[in-house]
């Protein structure tokens, strides 16, 4: 499968390219925030929750599936859960809720955290036991933040870790770069363009930091 990052916590997640191909985007973001807005093609579209940078579906083009809710989804052959949380660590008084996406793609299970605020419950991680891919916000400010992030990461334990939700050239909303997280992470960043992966190249020892360019 392949993974695109498209920008803050917009994603392209892809069985295979091509037109016999499942195509699900996540959390695609709006004119405002300087960043070149994703105008794909998708069948399937996840928003976390409805802030301007992660809910612009109208921009996705086909008629995809919009998911925006906790539950059980199979779209196509994909299975994907939404998991509650908060979009910060006083159970949403701040800035309300948030829904984490674990989408079995390729029989590779990725999480996507969207906005997520706080250490994760019980609850919650017994839901994402078994991710393989992490997609995890690392900006802080509005998310949680690099130090924040490691927690979350040593809760999961994933095989790979991908970092969003941070400063790049471009965006104007102010949040913290990627080097704050890496450092604290400890690990030296594996950096591609795109990542090509299938269950048989996954990590099997040592976790690996894998950081996407634009």
């Amino acid at each position: 499968m392949y993974i695109t990052w498209l920008g803050q916590s917009c994603f392209k997640l892809q069985d295979k390219i091509g037109s016999d191909g499942v195509t699900l985007i996540t959390d695609p973001f709006g004119t405002d925030i300087g960043l070149k807005v994703p105008h794909y093609e998708a069948d399937i579209v996840t928003v976390s929750h409805d802030h301007h940078d992660h809910s612009n579906t109208g921009a996705i083009r086909g008629n995809p599936q919009i998911i925006n809710m906790a539950g059980e989804y199979d779209v196509k052959g994909v299975f994907i859960e939404g998991v509650e949380a908060w979009h910060d660590e006083k159970d949403g008084a701040e800035r309300g809720k948030n829904i984490i996406y674990r989408i079995e793609m390729e029989d590779i299970s990725i999480t996507h955290l969207g906005d997520l605020g706080h250490i994760l419950e019980t609850k919650q991680l017994e839901k994402l036991e078994g991710t393989d891919i992490l997609i995890i916000p690392v900006g802080g400010k509005y998310t949680i933040n690099a130090s924040k992030a490691v927690e979350v990461i040593s809760q999961i334990e994933p095989r790979i870790v991908i970092p969003m939700h941070y400063k790049i050239p471009g965006l104007k909303v102010d949040i913290d770069g990627v080097e704050k997280f890496i450092k604290e992470l400890g690990l030296k960043p594996r950096n591609e363009e795109k990542l090509k992966i299938s269950k048989k190249d996954l990590p099997q020892e040592d976790m690996e930091l894998v950081v996407l360019g634009l």
